[in-house]
């Protein structure tokens, strides 16, 4: 399956803690933090719920 490069891109400072704990769960810590996932879903789903915080990628 597919790969996805996410960069953490802005601060979760002053956003809902849903969107926070989003964030969390994809493994994104600091700015500027990247993690690689597979391109599932659920994955798609959280991105699309912090599209505004995050950068993706192919990877």
């Amino acid at each position: 399956m597919a790969q996805i490069k996410i960069t953490l891109t802005r601060s979760v400072i002053g956003y809902p803690q849903d969107q926070r704990m989003t964030v969390r769960a994809l493994g994104l810590r600091k700015i500027n933090n990247v993690v690689i996932k597979e391109d599932t879903p659920t994955i798609r789903g959280m991105i699309h719920k912090v599209e505004h915080l995050v950068k993706v990628e192919e990877a």
